[in-house]
């Protein structure tokens, strides 16, 4: 595996693990409180108690994840493209970049739809809500 498949893939799951990060602290509970589930925030919450910390700094959390996840997005499609261009490590018919490519893609759409679905219920679901209210 080349520097840059292995620093692609790399990148991949640390965006994937922010952004679930951000799903687990601020939006899951969340979400659960508005379904009705608030006997089992607590319970997780009495469990892991290091998730209030984190929801208590959920702009700064959720804006970390969002650097991580658009910087894996320039260097998968702008950075790494040229760095494997510029040193031959691989050519377009390597199966093994390719394969390399599409997992970091798969896990970086992946990362950006849990963080968008993260986003959205911690920020703009509440809001939204309390209009009804």
């Amino acid at each position: 595996m080349t520097n840059a498949a292995r620093d692609s893939r790399l990148l991949s799951i640390l965006s994937l693990f922010t952004s679930v990060g951000t799903l687990v602290c601020c939006a899951l509970p969340s979400l659960l409180v508005v379904l009705g589930l608030g006997a089992t925030v607590a319970s997780v919450l009495s469990n892991a108690p290091s998730l209030v910390a984190l929801s208590r700094h959920k702009p700064w959390v959720f804006a970390f994840s969002a650097l991580m996840i658009a910087g894996n997005f320039y260097y998968l499609y702008r950075l790494a493209p040229r760095l494997q261009a510029r040193a031959l490590a691989c050519s377009i018919d390597d199966p093994r970049c390719r394969i390399a490519g599409r997992f970091s893609q798969a896990v970086l759409w992946v990362s950006a739809a849990i963080w968008l679905a993260g986003f959205a219920v911690a920020f703009v679901l509440g809001p939204i809500l309390s209009r009804f209210d």
